[in-house]
């Protein structure tokens, strides 16, 4: 089994191209095989140079939600260029901040776009937070409601943020069975902040999922691709060695 990153995780490591092919590089030494492109510019022609000269494919991206809805022809393009067929959304307007009309809305034209690049050969993959399970006005969660009526729309289904939103990972996999593309394999930790427990981002392996269960579940329901993220890694003083360490247990426990 293949593992790859989400680079946001090390998003201060590939901001030139310089640097982005170092970091390419050490993740390929690391065991990584594979990376998703998130956080900084899209610039295709870069990316397909840094991608070639290291031998590290990008499998997704996360794009603009802007450039999704009004350019995604060019869009399009530009994947190719790289060799990505899978174009990511990294979320949508927090429903508390819009009515549910206009995320309905936003949701259809997501679905128009999603299935515009069906016929292109591209996938829409959207990535989930925890308010996609908060319930709506008609009673049913976000990630329900798209579900059921945005056929055109997959899913990169995040394992922190589904158990920060009070679901279990397994039973959503299951829901989006043939819809799930790609994982984002990120452990969830509780530490003592103040007076208070809070969760936390964590290394896989530092924290308290089983990934067991949610990996064969992944697996079963079509996910092609497993991304390890983790959003805070740049805060630590060697963000190197909290992405290393997650590949470490996963290549241990899983190849």
């Amino acid at each position: 089994m293949e593992f790859g990153l989400n680079l946001f995780s090390l998003r201060n490591f590939i901001q030139n191209e310089s640097d982005f092919a170092n970091t390419a590089e050490r993740l390929k030494r690391a065991g990584y095989s594979y990376l998703q492109f998130s956080g900084a510019p899209l610039n295709s022609e870069m990316i397909k140079r840094v991608s070639d000269k290291t031998g590290m494919p990008i499998r997704l991206t996360h794009a603009p939600m802007d450039r999704i809805l009004n350019d995604p022809e060019r869009l399009m393009e530009e994947h190719s260029y790289f060799g990505c067929d899978k174009i990511g959304l990294g979320m949508m307007p927090i429903p508390e901040s819009k009515a549910d009309s206009e995320i309905k809305a936003l949701i259809d034209k997501l679905n128009e776009v999603g299935g515009l690049f069906r016929k292109n050969g591209f996938t829409l993959c959207y990535h989930n937070h925890q308010f996609e399970f908060v319930k709506n006005s008609d009673g049913e969660t976000w990630i329900d409601y798209i579900l059921k009526n945005a056929e055109n729309i997959h899913f990169t289904l995040d394992t922190y943020w589904v158990r920060y939103g009070g679901a279990s990972v397994t039973e959503v996999l299951n829901k989006l069975n043939g819809r799930v593309d790609c994982i984002h394999i990120k452990d969830y930790k509780i530490e003592r902040d103040g007076e208070e427990f809070k969760p936390r981002f964590a290394a896989i392996g530092d924290g308290n999922m089983n990934f067991d269960p949610i990996i064969d579940t992944a697996k079963k329901c079509g996910a092609e691709y497993f991304f390890v993220e983790q959003d805070d890694a740049c805060s630590y003083e060697d963000p190197f060695n909290e992405v290393e360490k997650s590949i470490k247990f996963l290549n241990k426990r899983y190849i």
